[in-house]
């Protein structure tokens, strides 16, 4: 056993004849009784006391410690006593990342971690915890893709915890715990006839953004931020290199999401419409900071700008001008006087990068061009997005079958007479 265990109650003294025996201390009938003491792996001392008649517990704390030093799994209590919120928050600001990445886990931290279990103590975890935070959820957070995102940012929190030593496993992984299910509902794209309703609906400013988006399968962020050095009109190509992105209430420049730069295939037909956009509305200079709202200014010639000769404020485009043309085109309801458009995130800028998918999987274009086309970290995603879209598989497969045994059958045997 690892230490050992020392009695406040009693010490040893020497009797008479030179023998020891046990006299009561000063404390003997007061306090807790016993004091298990062990010395960690760092070299100080550790030590937590019991009550009296709890001998018992306290051995079986130091087998307990002995044990998880011996398996790795030691934990500090002084560390365990470390509230969670205390420790997330940490977490957050060593997050390596995107800073929107950053921004959104403090977010869901602090709106739906926080409030339930921000105040325990790591050391203090169990399963039963996380299960009932997780079942709290469900009256707060209605969409369950949302609630699993929320689950997933507490989990890797914990994981690090783990990692760290300050916990000895993630109680978001034990088998009881059951996490919420991704939810994600089947991509539809939208039809030609919706894409150019929605097209023509948009103030001309606009509508060639409708192009870049449909023929090119560009991020509204993209979209926007996209510049005229990153058009190759002669070889057919645009550049993928930077977004415009929106970090605490203001617009900086930055990398593609997930940091990858790409090329794209430019159509003709998509060519002409920036071509004609350009020669309308002059490309201009918006000079932001790169990344964070901190960083070192850049200048980018953009292709879209808003009226007044900034660059184009997302949250104005998609209240004032994107929701209005979805309504226009039949895609969403009107909006009633009095009240604002309704929620429709299936129908963001998104849609035209879904319409670009399904007509690229149409027309024979393989899953690897495609996710590298669309800017996904893994073709597998690509896969498990948009499979069901894959140009008549089902049909394919019987035919397929359906050949065979038309070549193959033998020919049925003539009946012959008895």
């Amino acid at each position: 056993m690892a230490g050992h265990i020392q009695d406040r109650w009693f010490k040893t003294a020497t009797g008479p004849g030179g023998k020891s025996v046990k006299v009561k201390t000063d404390r003997h009938g007061t306090g807790l009784r016993y004091r298990a003491r062990y010395v960690g792996p760092d070299g100080t001392e550790k030590s937590k006391s019991f009550r009296d008649k709890e001998l018992r517990l306290a051995k079986q704390w130091l087998v307990q410690i002995e044990a998880d030093m011996s398996r790795g799994q030691y934990v500090d209590p002084r560390t365990a006593r470390t509230t969670f919120r205390q420790y997330a928050e940490r977490w957050v600001n060593t997050h390596t990342g995107e800073i929107n990445s950053r921004e959104a886990a403090e977010r869901r931290l602090r709106l739906h971690a926080y409030p339930h279990i921000g105040s325990r103590p790591l050391g203090s975890f169990k399963p039963e915890h996380i299960r009932t935070w997780i079942a709290d959820l469900e009256t707060t957070v209605p969409a369950e893709s949302h609630r699993r995102i929320i689950v997933g940012t507490v989990s890797a929190a914990l994981s690090a915890a783990v990692d760290d030593g300050l916990l000895s496993k993630n109680p978001c992984r034990a088998r009881t715990v059951q996490l919420p299910k991704p939810g994600k509902p089947r991509v539809v794209p939208w039809t030609a006839a919706q894409v150019f309703g929605v097209r023509a609906a948009l103030p001309r400013r606009y509508q060639a953004a409708v192009d870049v988006g449909a023929g090119c399968g560009l991020r509204q962020g993209e979209i926007f931020g996209l510049a005229v050095e990153e058009l190759d009109y002669e070889g057919g190509w645009l550049t993928v290199g930077h977004q415009l992105k929106r970090i605490r209430g203001k617009y900086v420049f930055a990398l593609p999401k997930g940091g990858k730069v790409r090329d794209v295939p430019l159509p003709k037909a998509v060519a002409a419409a920036l071509g004609g956009h350009s020669k309308e509305f002059e490309p201009i200079d918006v000079t932001l900071p790169w990344r964070t709202p901190n960083g070192p200014l850049v200048t980018k010639r953009l292709i879209f700008s808003g009226p007044e000769g900034n660059h184009v404020r997302v949250s104005n485009f998609n209240d004032h001008h994107w929701k209005p043309s979805l309504a226009a085109a039949g895609i969403i309801p009107a909006r009633q006087p009095g009240t604002r458009y309704a929620s429709a995130p299936e129908h963001g800028m998104h849609a035209l990068r879904h319409f670009y998918a399904s007509v690229l999987l149409d027309a024979g274009e393989n899953i690897r061009a495609l996710s590298q086309y669309l800017g996904h970290a893994d073709p597998g995603f690509t896969l498990r997005t948009y499979t069901h879209l894959m140009p008549s598989s089902e049909g394919r497969t019987r035919n397929a079958v359906d050949s065979l045994y038309v070549v193959s059958a033998p020919t049925p045997a003539r009946s012959v007479a008895a």
